[in-house]
This record gives structure tokens, C-alpha cells and sequence, in this order.
């Protein structure tokens, strides 16, 4: 019987022509069938697969040739040190959106209620992980996508996260009524002739949760005038942008009477989230 290292082996000669990663993918898909970690695979590199189990891996590695995400693939993907269950109908986690998570934070104070919504929430991994960094506070999730609903309540219940109210809604129209503290989103802005488009994982994504009009900007402008009525006095609105979308975004920010609007880069410098702050007309 193969190996556990003549498997990885073939897949990876596979996987080079698909992936910048064909080690690390070959690797996440094994372990995925295998139900182990990394380190099972370079502590037992004799070990050998059973038939069920070598059919399974090379069907993996077949549609990963395919160029289908690992995410969707393996059905999980980590962000902010916790793993989430990832399905086709909802956007694969990535790491320019913990930064809606750390400017969250630092405006969401440590001990004490506030009210904070995520509009989009697919996954949920911006409103679970923002209830179980903060306590304290009071979640309300919404998405227009009911499968998506889905999998961001079953994400909640796997980190055993209650005090998040999911909501069906496009944005704001069918949240109950009631203002918030901070409002914050990670909508559609890619444009619906973006080359990225076509590009990995994006290929395989939903594209309502990818592409918006007016040249990406269409969900982000309905978010920034909608956010006026449902603040608090000092409250804030964060939306995660494209790299392109700074200026447009800070523009539309101002125009609508935000205050204070900054925008902040991610890990790659690229200019990635616009904040404003609503403060009610004296």
C-alpha cells in the first residue's frame, strides 16, 4: 500500500502547475482525510493509506487541480486562531478582514454593553469572533443569503457563542428597529469587470457577495447612508473595501456627514478599511 510520503509525493508533482503551495495543499488535504494534524504527517511518514482512504485523498487533489479552494475542499478555514466551518455559499475567510477585527476592539470597550451589528455576515466570522472577544456586548448578524444563515449560525454554535441575533435582511431593511454602537460590514466591492474575477479562489466564490455596481462601490454608499439612521451619537461605521477604493470610499464618507474618517492599511499595506463616526446634527 502507498505511503504516507509516496502520496504526498504524487500529489504534490500534481499540484505544481495549479497551486504557488502544492506541499502545503497536498498536506492540508491528506490531513483532512486522514482527520490528523501536520505533525502526524512528518512523525509517521510510513504509515500507509487504505484503499477508501487513498480514493478519497486523490479525488481531493483532483478537484484542488481544478483549481476548487482548499476552504471548500476541507469545509473549514482558521481566522482570528479559530477554525470555521466554510461552505460554498458563503466567501472564504482571509486575513485582510482580521482588521475589521482589531479596529473593532479598539473602539468596543472591554467590560461594559454596547450594540454592534454585522451587515454580510456570511460565515459569521466577524460578528462570532467580535462576541467572543467582547463579552459584553450585544450581537446582531444579517445576510440576504438564508444558506449563509446557516452556516454562520452552525458556526456560532461550534464556539458555543449565544448573544448573536442573525436576522434575513438586505442590510438594513428588515433589522428590527433600534440603533447601534458600531456598524460594521465586509459588503460586495469588486467591480463586475474586475480582472481578479478570475483569478483562484475567487472563481468558485458567490458572486453576490463579491461584486457590486457603480464600480464596486453601490453596496458600500447603500451601508454609509443607511448606517446615519441606526447609530448612536458617536457611534461608527467600518467597511472593508478594495485596495482601489480609498478615495472613493473616503469621499462617499465625507459626503454623508461622517466625522473623523480615516482609513486603515492591512498586513500588506494595502489601504483596506474606512471608518467614520456619526455624530447627530446639533
Amino acid at each position: 500500500m502507498p505511503t504516507l510520503k509516496s502520496t504526498l509525493a504524487e500529489a504534490v508533482s500534481l499540484l505544481q502547475a495549479t497551486t504557488e503551495s502544492p506541499l502545503l495543499d497536498a498536506e492540508l488535504l491528506l490531513c483532512h482525510v486522514l482527520g490528523k494534524d501536520r505533525s502526524y504527517l512528518r512523525a509517521w511518514p510510513d504509515a500507509e493509506l487504505n484503499p477508501e482512504q487513498l480514493h478519497a485523498y486523490r479525488a481531493l487533489v483532483n478537484d484542488r487541480r481544478q483549481g476548487k479552494p482548499i476552504a471548500y475542499l476541507t469545509g473549514t478555514r482558521e481566522f482570528w486562531s479559530r477554525d470555521f466551518h466554510i461552505s460554498p455559499d458563503v466567501l472564504i475567510p482571509r486575513p485582510d478582514t482580521e482588521l475589521l477585527i482589531e479596529l473593532s476592539l479598539a473602539l468596543i470597550p472591554t467590560n461594559q454593553p454596547s450594540r454592534i451589528i454585522d451587515l454580510g455576515t456570511g460565515s459569521g466570522i466577524i460578528a462570532i469572533t467580535l462576541a467572543a472577544e467582547r463579552p459584553a456586548i450585544h450581537v446582531s448578524a444579517t445576510d440576504i443569503s438564508a444558506t449563509a444563515l446557516q452556516v454562520a449560525k452552525a458556526n456560532a454554535a461550534r464556539h458555543q457563542v449565544e448573544r448573536i441575533q442573525f436576522c434575513q435582511s438586505h442590510w438594513f431593511d428588515d433589522v428590527p428597529t433600534g440603533k447601534f454602537d458600531l456598524v460594521v460590514s465586509n459588503p460586495p466591492y469588486l467591480a463586475s469587470d474586475d480582472e481578479h474575477r478570475q483569478q483562484g479562489d475567487l472563481r468558485f466564490e458567490p458572486l453576490t457577495a463579491l461584486v457590486s455596481a457603480q464600480q464596486g462601490l453601490s453596496d458600500i454608499q447603500t451601508i454609509a447612508e443607511t448606517a446615519r439612521n441606526r447609530l448612536e451619537n458617536g457611534g461608527f461605521l467600518l467597511v472593508e473595501h478594495g485596495y482601489n477604493q480609498k478615495e472613493a470610499a473616503q469621499k462617499l464618507f465625507r459626503n454623508l456627514g461622517y466625522h473623523n474618517v480615516q482609513t486603515h492599511h492591512d498586513l500588506s499595506g494595502q489601504p483596506r478599511v474606512t471608518l467614520g463616526q456619526y455624530l447627530s446634527p446639533s
